[in-house]
């Protein structure tokens, strides 16, 4: 049995996709970090989003103390950080290859978390297009793949644990997915659980096109559609995608194939039972009501 447990996410009102998963043979610890948005709607953050933001660290440490393996798929500071080095120590790492298939911001930032980390890891590997097994437990990494529509933003890998006949799959950040290089690799590994980060919808009319969301919610169907007869069953839709108050409406059509095949759609908060708390995207109301 694999057991899925999201640490910190957008949903839980910072940006993260940090999440553990445990197997039998196991504990793994993916992309431990979380961050603020410096600015949003022209604010900086508020009291309450720092507060949250403590929290969120304390318990990535905490779950960090019993992880074996820790993996980052990239180099933004809401996925990997050098904020709390303590928690690589005696850690088992695998990262996004630091010098192949990466822009040139995060090549600086792998250089500068390597350097601070010195000593710590046992262990340190590039994870690209990498195959490990550790007893009944197989973890796949796909080759890099592009930081959403294009490569300004620099690459990525995603990550599938497979044990027991059951599958999770970790996209990082895909921005949608939007394209089918992003989705290969999902298709290929057929999880019963999909964390992917969604487009940022937040985005849109600069950064993110109309033409952009609409690529997201045919490729998100299709992964649901294609899926659904090897055993997919939940689809965790988060970090980017939650910084839209209008996020559901958004994605419909996704929401509304899930319901037609009968796979659960949820944010990391509603996967362990939590209400959505949007802090970012409610940060001008936020402002107004303390």
């Amino acid at each position: 049995m694999i057991r899925v447990t999201p640490i910190a996410a957008d949903s839980f009102g910072v940006r993260s996709m940090a999440t553990f998963i445990e197997t039998s043979s196991v504990r793994l610890l993916i992309d431990p970090a979380a961050a603020l948005a410096p600015s949003r709607y022209g604010l900086k953050p508020h009291p309450v989003e720092w507060q949250r933001l403590d929290e969120s660290w304390s318990k990535i440490i905490d779950f960090a103390s019993s992880a074996e393996i820790i993996i980052l798929t990239h180099y933004h500071y809401d996925h990997h950080s050098t904020r709390h080095i303590e928690l690589f120590k005696n850690k088992r790492l695998f990262i996004k290859d630091p010098s192949l298939n990466i822009n040139r911001s995060q090549m600086w930032r792998a250089a500068y978390f390597l350097q601070s980390i010195q000593g710590l890891p046992k262990e340190i590997k590039s994870a690209d297009g990498k195959r490990i097994r550790i007893g009944e437990t197989t973890i796949n990494f796909s080759t890099a793949v592009s930081h959403g529509v294009d490569t300004k933003l620099g690459y990525v890998v995603e990550v599938s644990v497979k044990s027991g006949g059951e599958g999770v799959l970790y996209t990082s950040d895909v921005q949608g997915p939007v394209s089918e290089e992003q989705v290969k690799f999902i298709l290929e590994n057929a999880p019963q659980i999909l964390i992917v980060d969604g487009p940022p919808t937040y985005l849109l009319g600069s950064a993110f096109k109309e033409d952009d969301l609409l690529v997201a919610n045919q490729l998100l169907t299709k992964i649901i559609r294609s899926l659904v007869a090897s055993g997919l069953d939940t689809v965790i839709l988060d970090h980017h995608l939650l910084r839209d108050l209008n996020y559901k409406e958004r994605v419909k059509p996704v929401y509304e194939v899930g319901e037609e095949l009968g796979v659960r759609l949820s944010t990391a908060a509603e996967f362990i039972g939590k209400a959505v708390d949007t802090l970012e995207a409610r940060r001008k109301e936020l402002y107004q009501t303390t």
